[in-house]
């Protein structure tokens, strides 16, 4: 199962990188305690995507990632438990089933 979710990056979250924004989504997914989908071989970690990498130093409003689940998920929920612990700064906007 593929939730797609939209989220915000402001004020000082513009200047982290892409691939510490992904560890930011994988530490706030971890510590919700969600049932995300882990990948299989040497290094296994959390199945995870974002649409397309911010340049540094740059807002965005409108930023998608996709997050993979072992099993069915309310979308809603997805929004609740990660806002909790996300860093000021970012922020999910809405989140969706992916086809």
């Amino acid at each position: 199962m593929r939730i797609e979710a939209r989220f915000e990056k402001k004020g000082e979250m513009k200047f982290i990188s892409h691939l510490d924004l992904m560890r930011v989504f994988e530490r706030a997914l971890r510590r919700a305690e969600l049932p995300v989908m882990i990948t299989r071989g040497f290094s296994p970690h959390l199945k995870i995507s974002i649409k397309r990498a911010l340049k540094l130093g740059l807002e965005s409003e409108d930023e998608t990632v996709f997050v993979y689940f072992d099993r069915e998920y309310s979308p809603d929920e997805l929004v609740k438990k990660l806002n909790v612990e996300l860093p000021c700064g970012i922020k999910i906007l809405s989140a969706s089933l992916a086809l």
